[in-house]
């Protein structure tokens, strides 16, 4: 993965995790996030998206659920990605939130 596509991938993670975070109930659907996505300034494909959904899972900063045959994901922010998400912890893969 080249420098560029690593920066993007770090952030979108970020973007994510920060959306998750201002959801009432700390939830939100794939199909959401690609289009909140596309509104903060990243194009993703919804394939993208699952897959940022996935290593986010595999790092324990978002909890999964298939919803109906996996089309879409239903993620749920962790305690773990709230603090990523504020910049009380680091995980490498992640950028670290602006001061």
């Amino acid at each position: 993965m080249s420098k560029y596509a690593n920066y993007l991938s770090e952030d979108r993670r970020l973007v994510i995790l920060h959306i998750l975070a201002e959801m009432p109930t700390y939830r939100a659907n794939s199909s959401v996030l690609h289009t909140v996505l596309q509104e903060w300034g990243h194009e993703p494909s919804r394939d993208q998206v699952k897959t940022e959904l996935r290593w986010l899972e595999e790092q324990q900063l978002v909890a999964l659920d298939d919803v109906g045959d996996g089309a879409v994901l239903l993620a749920k922010l962790t305690e773990r990605g709230a603090d990523v998400a504020a910049g009380r912890a680091r995980v490498d893969g992640v950028k670290r939130p602006g001061a």
